[in-house]
């Protein structure tokens, strides 16, 4: 008998229990037990090893103690709290994680008929409605597969309801606090992107506001409350401003986990907005996957929405195509299902008080961090923030201590480093959004480690400049990384 290497790792049961029937054990199996599989004829060539050399030998505990130990490697929300702002990186419950994957959701091909689909349709189309209540708005597309998208769908509707109305306009005001999409969603429509400044209270500054708001401005573009975790209470003469002059209002709702239940974008005077199921309604957020980007918008503006729309006929679902003023389709079918799901499953189990204590609970529980760490770091602006805060690195830098520094440092304290460096606005900026799936143990261990940090700087700053020492890889030459980067194909080594 060869041995096995020689013989592209195929074996039979006779081989594995002993010639003929029955092996040491005494057992008789089938011939037929084990299939006899050949690699060579079921892997791509370019997979398959062709010496064995230096191929390390190692025992089943000891390769699943390697991957299990790197798994422990990775931090995620299961692990502890991501501390990051505008990410709104909150608990996943596991109730939306089992709920999209029943068989009839998981089952529906994309091309069954809409009679065979009537329960996923009603599932978006409730969620489409239950979005618009939330928010104050009248209808909805659910197509966008992420709040970039979502930014675009809203601006390419703002477009094409000025063109309805033969108006031709060039430009978008953005806020200087605005998320980074922003700019981008509204160059690739097509406007040129007009930089509107923040007060010294980090709120939109409306004589400001006045001045640029000129008959070229198709949309002002702002995120409420904004990426300074604060809320702009100027909104409604802000939208008054806007509308006057002809132009549209769009909220990124990025932030709106400070709202739920509070205040709403269709109250405040804004015309289309996109809603981050990722971050509001607790879906998967980031590493790739799919994700979600509804976009709610008022009556003036419901023609131009992406096609198909979900509509219900005396309780029969149907998906409506002949929209002649629409924009077009965003995404193929039914859009993100496993996604919509999981919002939906978030939303009936939270029911509109349990939104609303969430709200409460986030904006608490950023305020309790605020205040706990307002004589340790520089409070960016003044005004008390909703659902996260900013500090700088104003302090620390007197001991050459830096806000990425900090980030690096908490890594040591089994923290996830918070959003650095955003908004530009604030230097050095340090961006901190507990939400509301922290307890206070969970919050007091991470001020501990924040003022731990504050004081070793004053003690001790190169321990700080140099961390992280504890973790699996010390600190990278980040500006030498991004000038010289060592690519490589993970399989190709």
């Amino acid at each position: 008998m060869k041995p096995h290497s020689e013989r592209g790792m195929s074996f039979t049961t006779g081989e594995i229990f002993g010639e003929g029937s029955a092996g040491r054990s005494g057992y008789s199996l089938p011939e037929s037990g084990i299939d006899r599989i050949d690699p060579q004829s079921v892997l791509p060539q370019g997979s398959i090893r062709k010496t064995m050399s230096g191929f390390p030998e190692l025992s089943e505990p000891e390769v699943i103690r390697h991957y299990t130990r790197m798994s422990q490697w990775n931090f995620s929300v299961d692990t502890n709290m991501y501390p990051l702002g505008s990410c709104t990186m909150k608990h996943n419950p596991r109730i939306g994680e089992a709920v999209s994957r029943l068989k009839g959701l998981v089952g529906l091909h994309p091309l069954q008929t809409d009679e065979d689909a009537q329960g996923t349709l009603k599932l978006i189309h409730d969620l489409g409605r239950w979005l618009c209540e939330i928010v104050g708005l009248d209808s909805v597309t659910t197509q966008p597969a992420a709040g970039a998208q979502g930014e675009f769908a809203g601006l390419m509707m703002v477009r094409a309801a000025l063109d309805k109305r033969g108006e031709t306009r060039s430009k978008v005001l953005l806020p200087d606090s605005s998320h980074g999409t922003n700019p981008a969603s509204s160059a690739l429509c097509g406007y040129g992107v007009v930089t509107l400044k923040s007060g010294a209270d980090g709120k939109i500054d409306l004589a400001e506001l006045d001045r640029l708001m000129d008959s070229q401005v198709a949309a002002l573009m702002v995120t409420n409350p904004n990426t300074l975790g604060i809320f702009e209470s100027g909104i409604i003469e802000a939208a008054k401003l806007v509308h006057d002059r002809g132009g549209f209002v769009y909220c990124d709702g990025a932030n709106l986990s400070a709202l739920l239940g509070k205040a709403r974008f269709g109250d405040m005077g804004v015309d289309v907005a996109h809603i981050n199921l990722h971050k509001t309604f607790a879906t998967p957020h980031g590493g790739g996957g799919p994700g979600a980007g509804p976009v709610c918008v008022t009556k003036e503006l419901e023609p131009f929405l992406p096609t198909p729309v979900i509509v219900e006929d005396n309780g029969v679902y149907r998906r409506e195509w002949d929209r002649p003023d629409s924009v077009g389709g965003f995404h193929s079918f039914h859009g993100n299902v496993g996604v919509l799901v999981r919002a939906a499953a978030y939303i009936l189990s939270m029911g509109p008080e349990g939104l609303s204590e969430a709200t409460e609970a986030a904006v608490v529980n950023a305020n309790y961090i605020r205040a706990r760490l307002r004589d340790h770091y520089h409070i960016a602006y003044t005004p008390r923030c909703m659902h996260e805060c900013v500090f700088t690195d104003k302090l620390q830098n007197k001991y050459g201590v830096t806000t990425l520094d900090i980030a690096k440092a908490l890594i040591d304290r089994g923290f996830h480093p918070p959003t650095i460096y955003f908004p530009l606005i604030a230097r050095g900026a340090i961006m901190i959004e507990p939400t509301e799936s922290e307890s206070l143990e969970t919050l007091d261990d991470f001020i501990d480690a924040m003022i731990d940090i504050a004081q070793t700087a004053k003690t001790d700053p190169e321990s700080i400049k140099n961390a992280p020492g504890n973790s699996v890889r010390g600190r990278l030459d980040e500006t030498a990384a991004a000038r010289n980067p060592r690519l490589r194909c993970g399989l190709c080594g």
